[in-house]
């Protein structure tokens, strides 16, 4: 005879695991954030930078960007105080996503 499934139990162990990849997406955001050098912004010009990024609809800008982060993200930046390769331990390069799941 089969074991009844404990779906409470799963949905509570999802919705622990949700969170758990959330802040680890909040902590990698806020290590590029800082690998960029980007907090050395406030919040507002920050947040503002990040809205027009959202907003852009020119494909030949977002390219740009996309080719810039990938040289990044490669070990090629130029102005960020600090590559890649120093990242705090324990956060995951963030590749256009693959990263987070």
């Amino acid at each position: 005879m089969r074991k009844p499934r404990d779906f409470d139990l799963e949905l509570k162990a999802l919705a622990e695991k949700a969170k758990q990849l959330k802040e680890r997406r909040v902590r990698d955001l806020g290590a590029l954030v800082m690998a960029t050098g980007a907090d050395a912004l406030d919040a507002e010009t920050l947040a503002g930078a990040l809205l027009d990024a959202v907003a852009n609809t020119d494909k030949a800008i977002g390219e740009g960007w996309r080719k810039r982060g990938a040289a990044f993200f490669q070990g090629k930046g130029s102005n960020a105080s600090s590559g890649p390769g120093q990242q705090p331990e324990g956060t995951l390069p963030l590749d256009g996503g693959a990263a987070s799941a």
